[in-house]
């Protein structure tokens, strides 16, 4: 066990600290399944695993809660899988090295995983507890929500019986979320050929790296630096003053991350040397300005290389980098209908050459109105086909429409108010969540998401407020035995 086992409530955490302990990557999430297995039938637990690998765990009513309808807490196996480019980390094998800094639990130099094992701990330890009070609970348990949805999507017939769903994979303590974005992630692949790298040409490589990152829906708006964005505006630079000829590029890994970090190998003229590291000094110095609030650790480093063998085609390279800077990325659209939500945004999240003379471009684009979905979608798409790239569109996910009148959010509010003396904020949130596929398999299910505060998710700057853990499960504990 590590020190975060001793923390309150220690039900909740001694669970978080033995699932930080099993590699539980999206779609490769096998270990954590047995986990789960080997857990309820430790403790007696009636389960249920379907096709897609997902599990519902079942604990009836507790001593005089009979009555009571039954309550679905819900919660994500997966985890995002991103490191610092200094760390070795095996994230198929090794467990996550948590460590308590301050007010806040951390790993080292890895994503934490409380995205969403916080929320698994929370609904495994109501299922343990003694102390928990509550009518029938059943607690879902879906695989592969970071990178698809997957479980969501394939939810198996007859896996739900509850009224209520309570969702366990937000972020803010304190907030109440009653509706997320729907969204599509959009694919681009450029086909290119190569040719013999030019001779008289000075080679370098560019890294642009120590970006924050973050959550491409619920960070989207914080103004934060896209990795691939900054590598291609020096390098469309490069191309008209410098005759730059581009080698590779590789940026980002997730599509539901803000990049954060990009390199690109690349020539310009030899005599334009000297010239060119005086742009690139300027540019340097005009980037960190721009982001200066933002992104106060941007780095931008060029390093000379000896030479590269080979460069791409002059057309492919014109399409693949116009395109790049072209293509929006960012909030497109505000709410009007609830101020401060950004309505729709998309996200380049990574450039890949991926062999075979291929480069793949992935985005992701969201929003709360699926009409809006679909324009960003065809504006997206719109430049890359004008650049020639054959162009998919994943099946994407509706969004969560919210329901001020639902009788859950009225308990949930009404319990925060009685526990904590404050009104707590109800909100709809722009990221994915999985509610609005339950809610299309089972219409009339009520449904709300809470958890404690995370920060820095989806980066190993990810975090988890210690202080926020206990209100988390003191609120999820005073619903469950409130609702009627």
């Amino acid at each position: 066990m590590s020190a975060i086992a001793s923390l309150e409530p220690k039900t909740v955490w001694e669970i978080f600290d033995a699932i930080t302990q099993v590699p539980r990557p999206s779609k490769r999430e096998g270990k954590i399944i047995d986990f789960l297995i080997a857990f309820a039938e430790k403790h007696g637990i009636e389960y249920r695993k379907d096709a897609t690998g997902n599990i519902v765990m079942r604990k009836p009513a507790t001593p005089g809660y009979e009555s009571r309808p039954a309550v679905i807490l819900q919660a994500h196996m997966d985890m995002v899988c991103e490191k610092n480019s200094d760390v070795e980390f095996d994230f198929d094998e090794d467990p996550i090295r948590t460590r308590i800094d301050g007010e806040w639990v951390k790993a080292e130099g890895t994503t934490l995983g409380a995205d969403d094992g916080i929320g698994m701990a929370a609904a495994l330890a109501v299922l343990v507890d003694p102390a928990s009070e509550h009518g029938p609970v059943e607690a879902l348990f879906t695989v592969d929500e970071e990178t698809g949805l997957t479980g969501a999507f394939g939810l198996g017939e007859g896996m739900l019986e509850g009224k209520y769903l309570i969702n366990l994979d937000s972020e803010d303590e304190g907030e109440i979320f009653i509706g997320c974005a729907g969204g599509v992630d959009t694919v681009a692949t450029f086909r290119y050929a190569t040719e013999e790298a030019p001779k008289n040409y000075a080679y370098f490589r560019l890294d642009v790296s120590d970006l924050v990152g973050g959550h491409s829906g619920d960070d989207i708006d914080k103004g934060r630096a896209n990795s691939n964005k900054i590598a291609a505006r020096l390098l469309w630079e490069g191309m008209q003053s410098f005759g730059l000829r581009l080698s590779c590029f590789d940026g980002g890994n997730l599509r539901n991350a803000i990049p954060r970090e990009a390199y690109a190998v690349f020539g310009v003229r030899e005599h334009a040397k000297d010239e060119f590291l005086k742009r690139f000094r300027l540019f340097a110095e005009e980037v960190k300005a721009e982001f200066k609030f933002s992104e106060p650790k941007l780095e931008l480093s060029l390093v000379e290389l000896p030479s590269v063998d080979t460069v791409l085609d002059a057309a492919s390279q014109r399409a693949l980098v116009y395109a790049l800077v072209g293509v929006p990325n960012g909030v497109i659209a505000m709410s009007q209908a609830m101020p401060g939500l950004v309505e729709t945004s998309t996200n380049l999240a990574s450039v890949k050459f991926v062999g075979d003379g291929r480069i793949v471009v992935t985005s992701s684009q969201r929003s709360s109105v699926e009409s809006a979905k679909t324009y960003v979608m065809r504006m997206v798409e719109s430049v890359f086909a004008l650049a020639g790239a054959d162009v998919v569109h994943s099946d994407g996910y509706p969004g969560w429409a919210p329901d001020p009148q639902s009788k859950l959010l009225a308990v949930t509010k009404e319990c925060y108010r009685e526990r904590f003396g404050v009104e707590p904020k109800v909100r709809a949130i722009h990221a994915g969540l999985e509610c609005g596929l339950f809610l299309e398999k089972y219409p009339g299910l009520e449904m709300v998401s809470i958890g404690p505060t995370l920060r820095g998710v989806h980066s190993p700057d990810e975090r988890l407020e210690i202080a926020t853990v206990p209100k988390f499960w003191n609120l999820l504990s005073d619903v469950l035995k409130r609702i009627r």
